[in-house]
């Protein structure tokens, strides 16, 4: 069964920090390109990073340098780095794969299930 398989959300402190995980199964991951999304309560689902075929990395830019994308070809798995967590980043997080780094969210061919991200003190 072709399917991505997130985990490593949870509850932390503002500052604090997370990493997620999104295991691929069925597929091999290398051949796609991996996006991060995030959908706050009562927005949209918005992407934040893509890291395209070929690419090892991500640093992410829009949330000025705290979180960091990656991937693992030989654990066919990508990863999320989370640093200096603020309560603005509550929210559900999704990985998705994708040949070209779609611009709209039908363009995704994977989703993860996605994972609760919650900063509070």
């Amino acid at each position: 069964q072709e399917q991505l398989v997130e985990s490593g959300g949870g509850l932390v402190q503002p500052g604090g920090s997370l990493r997620l995980s999104c295991a691929a199964s069925g597929f091999t991951l290398a051949n796609y390109a991996i996006g991060w999304f995030r959908q706050a309560p009562g927005k949209k689902r918005e992407k934040f990073s893509c890291i395209r075929r070929g690419d090892t990395e991500h640093v992410v830019e829009v949330m000025k340098g705290r979180f960091k994308a990656s991937r693992d070809s030989a654990k066919n798995t990508a990863y999320l780095e989370m640093n200096n967590l603020e309560a603005e980043d509550t929210a559900v997080y999704y990985c998705a794969a994708d040949p070209w780094c779609g611009i709209a969210l039908e363009e995704w061919d994977y989703w993860g299930q996605g994972t609760q991200v919650t900063v509070s003190s």
